[in-house]
């Protein structure tokens, strides 16, 4: 299939006007040399903030710039973030490092981003109608409920691999349309665009509303509830379902292609006009980023929350209750690549409460070395379910709970139930994993900026009782989007030559026995149940 044309889109091809094996980019001259294009510039655009990176040949980045963004939070559930705010900040992020290196140097662009976030905006003016809803926010908790209870639940399970849930954008947009005023419609007049951060991020730096390509890759195309994700094309049910016009939609896209699909322009937002290479979802950036490119191979991040994800090749899973199945990637001309995900709502959010809301730490990295204090939790369990249990339970009336308290339990105790829980929810989600798809995970690959927590890192072996894989690197999103670039570009042969690319790594063996490792599991297990349906 023409890649160029899938979903309707016609790419804006490069220079030549006919799509490539491979871009040959802009080359400059210093002192009378050729400088040959070695670079990729990966946009990581995440949840609290923007990262710009560019990447060599070897996988390594040879320069860096990160900006947080607001967090916006107008009442207890609600999750918000202003779109010309994260793009600002990409942009400040990518003109930075591009400044770092000669002119010529870089072959194109790759984009990685929070994934079910769904912005709306103005085609004529650019201005977005509301701020992003983040895929966090829960207000459409109560018309999710209704849909269920109406019988939608099997079939958007069987079309898109996941189940009808706040955290995904179908009735975000929804409830944007009804809320706002006049969207719905301006949307069905085709006035309003809308799609997940990268699609608003490539419709602004390709031209915004001077011919910006309105696309969204099928990673997260997927995330929104409207994907069918055996054809990978909206589908006509499920835009009735969650009334929601197509006519707003972006056009889906494979994850990259040789030559890319499009042109940043050169006096947009990153300042240079470079073809735009790939985009992907946070989460599977980080499966490519840690090379997870076979059948049981598995990777988690930990960050804001937490995202185990494995790989089952090319055969469309089915996941059963408790876990999502989305595309992990596709190459043009090639099928697409699938994954199970589980997706655990609160990670690093955890510590996070307990130095900022709680002050039983003075900042998150303190966890380690508090929670080292002690031996074991004391019979302390720690439930994360803040804004209720994501996978493998899916319990929107779960709330979060700190039981087995008694005069002798302490800081430490409370904040090492904290990080074992993070450590637990993965084994259930783990377990699900290898109940669903009969594959044996024999290592985690792990990455995120809670994997510099020591004390958390062994729990989590001990915890799965298997060995926990670290890369020096732990940057793996980032990684993931230049990793996919690189492929368009042709600066790699092909997905294999990624695996030499992750640097040196670690195994984290576990040292808890079997009889310890399944007490503490089910003792947090009960912890859980008494959690669910608080609300």
């Amino acid at each position: 299939m023409d890649y160029g044309r899938e979903g309707g889109f016609e790419a804006r091809r490069l220079p030549s006007g006919k799509a490539r094996e491979g871009v040959t980019a802009p080359r400059s001259t210093a002192q009378g040399g050729t400088i040959a294009p070695d670079l990729v510039l990966a946009l990581d655009q995440g949840t609290t903030s923007s990262r710009a990176a560019l990447v060599d040949a070897t996988g390594r980045r040879v320069a860096e710039r990160q900006l947080s963004h607001r967090q916006h939070h107008p009442r207890a559930g609600l999750v918000e973030h202003d779109p010309l705010e994260l793009l600002d900040a990409i942009s400040a992020c990518a003109r930075h490092v591009l400044a770092e290196v000669e002119p010529g140097r870089v072959l194109g662009v790759g984009i990685t981003n929070q994934r079910e976030t769904i912005v709306l905006w103005e085609r004529e003016t650019g201005r977005p109608v509301a701020n992003a809803i983040v895929w966090q926010d829960t207000r459409t908790a109560d018309r999710c409920a209704e849909l269920v209870a109406a019988g939608a639940e099997d079939l958007v399970r069987a079309r898109t691999g996941l189940p009808v849930q706040p955290y995904f954008s179908a009735t975000k947009l929804a409830w944007l349309l009804d809320e706002v005023e006049g969207a719905r419609a301006r949307a069905a007049a085709g006035d309003l665009a809308a799609g997940t951060v990268e699609s608003w991020l490539a419709w602004n730096l390709t031209g915004a509303a001077d011919g910006g390509v309105h696309v969204s890759d099928v990673t997260n195309a997927s995330r929104t509830l409207l994907l069918d994700t055996g054809t990978l094309e909206w589908a006509d049910e499920l835009l009735a379902l969650f009334d929601v016009p197509r006519s707003v939609l972006p056009s889906v896209v494979p994850t990259w292609q040789p030559g890319g699909m499009a042109l940043t322009h050169g006096d947009g937002p990153l300042g240079v006009e470079l073809p735009l290479l790939a985009m992907i979802g946070d989460q599977q950036a980080a499966l490519v980023g840690q090379a997870c490119l076979a059948p049981g191979e598995a990777k988690c991040t930990y960050g804001t929350g937490a995202f185990l994800l494995v790989n089952t090749g090319t055969t469309r899973p089915s996941p059963g209750a408790s876990l999502l199945a989305s595309p992990a990637y596709r190459s043009a001309g090639s099928p697409p690549v699938y994954c199970v995900e589980g997706a655990m709502a609160v990670a690093g959010r955890a510590v996070g409460w307990l130095a900022d809301e709680l002050r039983a730490l003075p900042d998150p990295a303190a966890s380690e070395g508090i929670a080292a204090e002690v031996e074991d939790s004391g019979g302390v369990r720690f439930v994360p379910a803040f804004q209720g249990l994501y996978a493998p339970w899916w319990d929107s009336s779960a709330r979060g709970a700190v039981l087995g308290l008694t005069l002798h339990s302490t800081r430490a105790h409370v904040v090492r139930a904290a990080l074992e829980s993070i450590a637990f929810q993965t084994r259930a989600v783990l377990d699900a994993a290898e109940r669903s798809t009969e594959v044996e995970v024999a290592t985690l690959r792990i990455d995120g900026g809670m994997t510099a927590n020591r004390v958390f890192v062994q729990a989590l072996a001990d915890a799965l009782g298997r060995p926990v894989e670290m890369a020096a690197d732990t940057e793996a999103t980032v990684r993931g989007a230049a990793f996919a670039a690189g492929l368009a570009a042709g600066l790699w042969d092909g997905p294999d030559a990624l695996r030499e690319l992750r640097g040196p790594v670690e195994v984290v063996e576990p040292v808890w026995d079997a009889t310890r490792r399944e007490t503490e599991y089910a003792d947090w297990l009960r912890a859980v149940e008494r959690a669910r349906g608080w609300v």
